[in-house]
Parts: structure tokens; C-alpha cells; sequence
């Protein structure tokens, strides 16, 4: 299964800006990243997902690029990057980084190039205009960009922006440019990534309809996925797709295209359970989403560096979520989303989040972890928009939490250092030495899941159970079954399992010991959750539940 190494992952999630910094300069950096990839390993991860690291302005936390093919000084050069991919290498953790090509910065050489002179050949690298036409297009972040189309006084046009007006669109139309991001991603791939999660999918689709209306946009995925392969046959492409679940199918195509869907369906579901405290939201959500093909799969997550986006989820729904999550209109952001991470959210009550994790980790599809995520690090909402998410890594209780030894005030980002969740209350060291820290409890899970194909690999299948709180899976792989259960509420709750042999299913983990099930007069034997507890079995080998 080598090929597929990707649908038993778990991949970790990190900003180098913020992981950290190691010549103590006040910024993250690659090499402050390789030193930690024993403590990744050691947590059980076994892929790295890369936020970038080229060459930014990095007035976008570096989905600005100016240059894609340099590592940004601030976190080191092409020899740390190379360091990097090969300690990983030998911890067993493949690399991949974000593909940033529906834009780049207004700083980088192609549109410096292109502003200066109408002939030059970069002029056609990006979308221009001589008046602001209408366009289906809208602003990503409609409370910051009132237009997609910016003035440029130097070019004398307008230039079209789906992202901030520092992010002008590459005219995916042009083969030039197209050329140009096969360069890229052989770069570095030949350097040792083993893939690539593509930025803003979706919407390099409608470039690309608008440009060719040839397979209705999707032969730029088909181009993504040829290069891909043809430099490295098992390179994974995940894409950030945020589109109605209908349409997913035509993202995987027949597993030639992208390899990985983000789920926001999904994951706007989860929270909707979550709010709700019962398993239907979720259930519903699986039961509309098309089946992958074969060689494809999900990719699913709780938290990313962005805001919850809810926008899948009807307006009565989203505001029930914000009543529950985000009460304060500051802790929302956009018009659509959350700029919380799960802990605060959740009260900081370490039953819900490690349940959520739980939970995380039995749905079918490759699991995505957030860096701090495993310690339950909390935001900081004085910061702007989704800043609040992105602030740095608490290691221990030492000055700055550990992420540098610079002067606090030459950091590049925020250390919370106040409240329930500053640093000499939340860190890696702390619950590094207590086998009941959410830190061991996750990393438990995650060995866990690893260790159990079934639920990667395998076919799930929602089990009723006629409790509502209750979300019950059945992942089988070559007749090997696995059960996962999740009580969403508070309420200790007992439940039967028709047709299930649950004598022959053993706990394989759990929120804590159970007894053993139960046997009613007659009636099937009964099932025993705590509030807010997990269980995933397995059944006993040589017997068939």
C-alpha cells in the first residue's frame, strides 16, 4: 500500500513562521522546525503539511509569494529546506507543501515586470482591464475588499483580485504561465516533497472555465495531476476545495485529478453535531457526500489557519454554530465564519476536546491536526481577522513559551502569554510529563489510529444505534472490523447493538475503562458511553460480529 501511503496518514499542520524560531532572530524557521521533527514523530504523525515558506512580504502569512522558488530568508535557504526533507525522511514523515498559484503577491517580479510595459510578456500573466466589468467573482473577504478589480496607476489598468488587492490573479489562460507552475511544482518535488495541498482549488477551476471552457475548468487539475506524476509517481495533491458536496466527484474525476478533497462539508456538519450535542448533523453530511474513487479519499480536519467557514451550513444553522461557539460578534469574522480555535470553544473542558479529536480521527478520510492543537492552545482575538489562529507555539513555560529566546518585543507574532490558555499553562513540556495531559491523550489516538488500517483503508458504514448523541461507525478492510463511537452530550448513555457479537470486540482505545458489556435478560448486550466519552473496538480475531 506504499502507493496510498496517504489514505492511513496523519498529517500535522504547521505555520514555520510560528513553530520555532531556531537562531532565536524572532521568526520561525526551517531549522527550528527540523530540530522539533522528533517530537512530531514521537506524537505519531506521519505526514507534515508546509503553510508557506517562499519568498513573501508576508502580508498574507505568506500566501503572498514574490518568489516561488526561494525559501524565504526568514526561515532559512534551500539547504535547510533540503535538511529538513531528509531528517524527515528518515523519521518516516512525508513532507508537503502549499501550491500558491491562483495569485501571487504584487511584489513579485512577474507583475512588477508586467506593470512597467504593456508589451511585456509578463503583462499577460494576470487578469487586466480598462474598466472594473462585471464578474460572478466575488471578494474572498468581502468586510476588507469592497471589488475584486484594483486601479494601478503604473500600469494605467485595472488588475482583478480574488484575494487582497496585494494578491492580483495569474492568468491561468496563458501557457506561459502555466509553464511557469509546472517549474514549480518539479522544483519541489525534485527537492524531495512528496506532494502538494493546493491553494485556493476551487477557484483556479473558475479561472481556468473562464479562460477555457473546456471540461468545464478541470482540465487544470488534470495538468496538475500530470505533472505530478510524471515527477514522482505516489505525489499526493490535496486540494482546498469549498463547494457545494455535489461537485466534489468531478474534483477526484476517476482518481486522476486531486488525490485529497478538504472536506468543508464535512466539517461544517461536525460543528453543527458539536452545537447540537446529537450525531445526525454528521451523519446527514456522510450520507450526501459522493463516495471517492478508489485511489482517493477526504481529507478532514476540526481546525485550519483560517476561519471556521460555515457558509455550507442554511443561515438558520450558521447562526445556531455562532450562538454556541461565537457568541461575540469579535469572535466572528467575514460575515460567514469563526475565528476561534476548538479549545476556547469548548470551554476549555478537556473531555469535549479530546472527544472531538476522538471523533476526528474515526471519520473516514486522511486526518488533518493543526499545530498546537494537540496541547489545546487557544487564540488570541485582539489580533486581526484570522491572526487570532496563528500565534506561537507554546513549548514550556520559558520566556515567549519557548518558541524563541529573542526579546519579546522583536517576535514576529503574538505569544499569549495571559489568561487560561498563556503559555505557563498550556505547553508541550508541562503535559509532557502527565500521562493524563491532553498532549498523551491525543498522541494516543493518533498511534491509535495509525495502527488501525480499517478506518483509513477501509469502508465505513453509520451504524443506528437510537441514541441521538451517538455517532456510530463500522470501518471494515478485508473482512477486519473496527467500531468507533462517539457521545456527543454529557449524559452517560447505554447502548444495544443488534446483531453485533460484542463479547468478541475488545477496547482498543477509549476515554477510560469500561466493565464489561452487559448482557440484559433478554435482551443484546449493552453498550456503556460516559459523557462525552469514545470507544473504538475491534472485533477478536477468528470472529465475525
Amino acid at each position: 500500500m506504499e502507493a496510498l501511503w496517504y489514505r492511513n496518514a496523519i498529517i500535522y499542520q504547521v505555520d514555520v513562521s510560528v513553530f520555532r524560531d531556531g537562531n532565536n532572530d524572532g521568526w520561525g524557521d526551517l531549522p527550528g522546525l527540523t530540530a522539533h521533527l522528533e517530537y512530531l514523530r514521537g506524537l505519531g504523525v506521519t505526514g507534515l503539511w508546509l503553510t508557506p515558506f517562499y519568498q513573501s512580504p508576508f502580508r498574507d502569512h505568506g500566501y503572498d509569494v514574490s518568489d516561488h522558488l526561494a525559501v524565504d530568508p526568514r526561515f532559512g535557504n534551500l539547504a535547510d529546506m533540503v535538511a529538513l526533507l531528509e531528517k524527515a525522511e528518515e523519521l518516516g514523515i512525508r513532507v508537503m507543501a502549499d501550491l500558491v498559484v491562483q495569485h501571487t503577491s504584487d511584489q513579485h517580479r512577474w507583475f512588477q515586470e508586467a506593470r512597467r510595459d504593456r508589451n511585456s510578456p509578463y503583462r499577460d500573466y494576470y487578469i487586466w482591464s480598462d474598466e472594473p466589468v462585471p464578474t460572478e467573482v466575488k471578494p474572498m473577504f468581502p468586510t476588507v475588499e469592497d471589488s475584486v478589480w484594483t486601479w494601478d496607476e503604473e500600469a494605467g489598468q485595472y488588475y482583478r483580485h480574488i484575494f487582497y488587492s496585494h494578491e492580483p490573479d495569474l492568468n491561468l489562460a496563458n501557457p506561459a504561465v502555466r509553464r511557469e507552475i509546472e517549474e514549480i511544482m518539479s522544483f519541489w518535488l525534485r527537492l524531495g516533497v512528496s506532494g502538494f495541498r493546493v491553494d485556493a482549488a476551487s477557484h483556479m477551476i473558475e479561472g481556468a472555465r473562464e479562460a477555457d471552457p473546456r471540461d468545464d475548468g478541470f482540465w487544470i487539475m488534470n495538468d496538475l495531476r500530470d505533472v505530478a506524476t510524471l515527477r514522482r509517481s505516489d505525489a499526493v495533491l490535496l486540494g482546498e476545495v469549498d463547494v457545494p458536496p455535489a461537485e466534489y466527484a468531478r474534483y477526484f474525476g476517476e482518481g486522476h485529478r486531486l488525490t485529497l478533497v478538504s472536506n468543508f462539508w464535512l466539517n461544517n456538519f461536525l460543528f453543527l453535531a458539536l452545537a447540537r450535542e446529537v450525531a445526525e448533523p454528521i451523519c446527514r453530511a456522510l450520507a450526501n457526500q459522493p463516495v471517492p474513487p478508489g485511489r482517493s479519499q477526504y481529507a478532514v480536519w476540526v481546525r485550519n489557519h483560517d476561519e471556521l467557514d460555515l457558509e455550507r451550513l442554511s443561515d438558520a444553522e450558521r447562526e445556531e454554530v455562532m450562538q454556541r461557539f461565537a457568541p461575540e460578534e469579535r469572535m466572528r469574522v467575514y460575515g460567514r465564519g469563526i475565528r476561534r480555535r476548538l479549545p476556547p470553544m469548548l470551554e476549555g473542558d478537556q473531555r469535549r476536546i479530546e472527544q472531538v479529536h476522538a471523533l476526528l480521527f474515526s471519520l473516514p478520510g486522511t486526518p488533518i491536526l493543526r499545530y498546537g492543537e494537540e496541547i489545546g492552545m487557544g487564540e488570541n482575538l485582539d489580533l486581526p481577522e484570522r491572526h487570532a489562529v496563528r500565534t506561537a507555539m507554546q513549548w514550556s513555560d520559558e520566556p515567549n513559551g519557548g518558541f524563541s529566546a529573542a526579546p519579546p518585543e522583536t517576535l514576529n507574532c503574538h505569544v499569549i502569554d495571559q489568561g487560561e490558555y498563556a503559555y505557563d499553562k498550556v505547553n508541550v513540556y508541562d503535559q509532557t510529563l502527565r500521562d493524563d495531559s491532553l498532549l498523551a491523550r491525543t498522541g494516543k489516538m493518533i498511534r491509535a489510529r495509525v495502527g488501525m488500517p480499517e478506518i483509513g483503508y477501509g469502508e465505513c458504514t453509520v451504524i443506528k444505534v437510537h441514541e441521538p448523541s451517538v455517532l456510530a461507525l463500522r470501518h471494515e478492510l478485508d473482512g477486519k472490523v473496527v467500531f468507533t463511537f462517539a457521545n456527543l452530550s454529557a449524559r452517560d448513555v447505554r447502548i444495544s447493538l443488534p446483531g453485533v457479537a460484542l463479547a468478541e470486540l475488545r477496547d482498543v482505545l477509549a476515554d477510560g475503562p469500561y466493565p464489561r458489556e452487559e448482557r440484559e435478560q433478554g435482551r443484546e448486550p449493552v453498550l456503556t458511553l460516559r459523557g462525552y466519552g469514545y470507544r473504538w473496538l475491534r472485533q477478536r480475531p477468528g470472529s465475525a460480529p
